[in-house]
């Protein structure tokens, strides 16, 4: 079959929906599908290779002496017998509780091959050889497996279930050699020749299947994002196969590098029915919104939520003169001072799944830091905020918009203030600094799981409340997947 990284890449293509059984009460934050689109890609995808693998694979060499009547003891050998081509006519795949059956059928295979005999008559008084070489047409090849997954630890196991080749016909095409020759080889060898085939082509399944196992097994638990943050990719509970689908789950939350364990404050709600709005997409995948939560209260913790602002596109904010209207006892108190402004999120943003986009409410403290004076007032605020996820390469990413804000004294040094007054500057604040840099964190991105050597193409999102759902196509990048 074909290399490792190709069958790790078009399996994890059937990235997950919802699945029903749960295992030690464990949840899939991550989950999608594959539809009969994808599924029939996959399987294209994966035969073209197959193919291609057979390409010059070699089948062992076979001998047989046999008496020929008027000629007397001949040993005859065939070796080098190569794969020249093969070719597939007509194939299908179905999923159901027993495992994925793909069965191909209608093929075609041309092979090349070395023959030699050397034969001992009683007529001369010494044996008789001769060799040449032959081409062989193999017909009516059919090739079936039957393949499962198992979780074995937050990784997959592959199960081989069943698998085989038949071989209906075939033919021989000697050149030189006597006639009886050709007719003595056909008699000792078709069936070996058909078994060698069948042999090869089954010995290839299992070698493929136990490779593909192997790197599955072997893929990480987490994906590492930067210094600060692991996004938990181990599978949840066995794949689900139903009659369209087979279905995966994967944790899908974030944790800090230093943390052991994933958060466990966050319980996940079952994903109802969706359909990508009658697209005909291969693929859905869909991210619970404990996934953007679990993302939120890692970088808050990190303290990636803090920044002490020097300089503002409107810089004379930054000098007690410019509030002298808004906040008199400041200027009388500190005139012509420069400030610095301490922002902080005072609690993890929380984020929320609509049924139009994704919401968010963030909390946050604005200290007033006055040169020579220090700490002098803090300003709450109080956000409401949207954005809109968008596919970027393999990652779902997105930009925040402020809807609307609040503001209330939290406390102050200089006394009461004029918090209507103060509206306008903290709207100028929150739109030129602080959305900025929160936009900057989740330009960044989410990964979604595991598509090497693959892209999306013609991606659309949907929001099903808890639930952000990715439906695309994909492609496979073979300049990739090669390099």
């Amino acid at each position: 079959m074909a290399p490792n990284m190709f069958f790790v890449s078009l399996l994890l293509l059937l990235i997950p929906t919802s699945v029903s059984l749960r295992l030690n009460g464990e949840e899939g934050f991550i989950s999608g599908a594959i539809s009969e689109k994808g599924l029939d890609y996959a399987k294209d995808l994966l035969i073209r290779e197959a193919m291609s693998s057979l390409v010059a694979l070699q089948l062992p060499q076979i001998e047989k002496s046999a008496r020929v009547r008027l000629v007397g003891k001949c040993k005859i050998v065939l070796s080098n017998i190569t794969f020249v081509d093969v070719n597939i006519t007509s194939s299908y795949v179905k999923t159901g509780e027993r495992g994925i059956v793909l069965i191909a059928s209608g093929g075609t295979a041309n092979l090349s091959m070395n023959w030699s005999y050397s034969c001992s008559t009683w007529l001369l008084p010494v044996s008789v050889s001769d060799s040449g070489n032959a081409f062989v047409k193999v017909k009516g090849m059919q090739v079936g497996l039957t393949i499962n997954f198992e979780n074995q630890e937050g990784s997959l196991k592959l199960i081989l279930l069943d698998h085989g080749c038949y071989v209906e016909d075939l033919l021989i095409k000697l050149k030189g050699g006597a006639s009886w020759l050709y007719q003595r080889i056909v008699d000792l060898f078709e069936g070996k020749i058909a078994s060698a085939v069948e042999d090869a082509i089954s010995g290839k399944i299992r070698e493929g299947i136990l490779k593909l196992s192997s790197s599955l097994q072997s893929l990480p638990k987490e994906i590492s994002l930067g210094e600060t943050a692991v996004l938990n990719v181990s599978f949840v509970n066995n794949p689900v196969l139903t009659n369209s689908s087979i279905e995966f789950e994967i944790n899908g939350l974030f944790t800090g590098k230093k943390e052991i364990l994933v958060p466990q404050c966050f319980h996940r709600e079952p994903e109802t029915s969706f359909r990508c709005g009658g697209l005909s997409k291969m693929i859905k995948i869909s991210l619970h919104e404990d996934v953007l939560n679990s993302a939120s209260l890692v970088y808050f913790n990190a303290g990636y939520m803090q920044w002490m602002v020097d300089k503002l596109p409107d810089q004379a904010l930054l000098n007690t003169a410019a509030w002298r209207f808004i906040v008199p006892q400041l200027y009388k108190k500190y005139p012509n001072k420069d400030m610095e402004l301490n922002i902080s999120v005072s609690s993890p943003p929380i984020i929320q799944v609509t049924s139009q986009d994704i919401g968010a409410t963030i909390h946050v403290d604005i200290i007033v830091d006055v040169e020579d004076a220090g700490e002098v007032a803090c300003i709450s605020v109080d956000i409401s905020a949207s954005c809109s996820a968008e596919i970027l390469r393999n990652d779902i990413a997105g930009s925040l918009r402020l809807n609307g804000f609040s503001t209330y004294l939290k406390w102050s040094k200089i006394g009461p203030l004029r918090m209507h007054l103060i509206q306008l500057a903290v709207s100028t604040i929150l739109r030129t600094t602080v959305l900025p840099l929160v936009n900057w964190l989740l330009s960044g991105g989410i990964p979604l799981p595991y598509l090497h050597g693959f892209t999306l193409q013609n991606a659309h999102t949907f929001y099903n409340a808890p639930w952000i759902t990715v439906c695309s196509d994909v492609s496979f990048l073979r300049h990739y997947y090669l390099s």
